[in-house]
């Protein structure tokens, strides 16, 4: 079951074009979405792709896949460091900034919004989109966009042939593992 969810939602990381995408599934026992992410991410350490059980409620999971090196880049830049130091993340290796994450997706009612950080938004979007409380955006796809307009349309186009062209692939018999570019 996760690897359809892979390939309909993650195929951006998957082709190495995204660092990261978040999303939510519906799962029939513990045992078994636990034995899912440990064997996914079996399969994909060779890749550079990590598989992250971000939050769990009764009958779905929220699932984190990313690619460590991409984040850790990111986190390294002094902007994103400043800007993540405001929501508790400073000094934070990636494995600390990801389990702080988690612990404020588990936490909050409301969704920590600087979960675009991690997943490879623009940061002038991502605050853009607080400090506009998701209003006043240029336009939207994959996220509201603040700032270059021409550029994140560009990226949502790239991400829409990549999860087409994936999923045809897919449906015709190439693995996850086959579509997923090496690290």
């Amino acid at each position: 079951m996760l690897e359809e969810y892979l390939i309909g939602n993650c195929s951006p990381t998957l082709a190495s074009l995204k660092m990261a995408n978040l999303f939510s599934m519906p799962y029939g026992s513990e045992m078994e979405l636990y034995r899912q992410i440990t064997y996914w991410n079996r399969q994909m350490a060779g890749k550079g792709i990590t598989v992250l059980l971000m939050r769990r409620h009764p009958e779905r999971a929220l699932i984190y896949v990313c690619r460590k090196a991409r984040l850790a880049q990111t986190l390294a830049r002094s902007e994103v460091r400043v800007f993540l130091a405001g929501y508790g993340y400073s000094g934070k290796t990636v494995d600390g900034a990801l389990e702080h994450l988690q612990r404020r997706l588990c936490d909050s009612e409301d969704f920590p919004h600087e979960i675009g950080i991690f997943l490879d938004y623009p940061l002038g979007d991502v605050i853009g989109f607080i400090e506009n409380g998701g209003q006043n955006f240029k336009c939207s796809g994959c996220w509201k966009v603040y700032c270059d307009e021409c550029e994140a349309q560009k990226r949502f186009v790239r991400y829409k042939k990549c999860r087409d062209v994936y999923l045809r692939l897919w449906r015709k018999g190439r693995s996850v593992l086959q579509l997923t570019v090496a690290a």
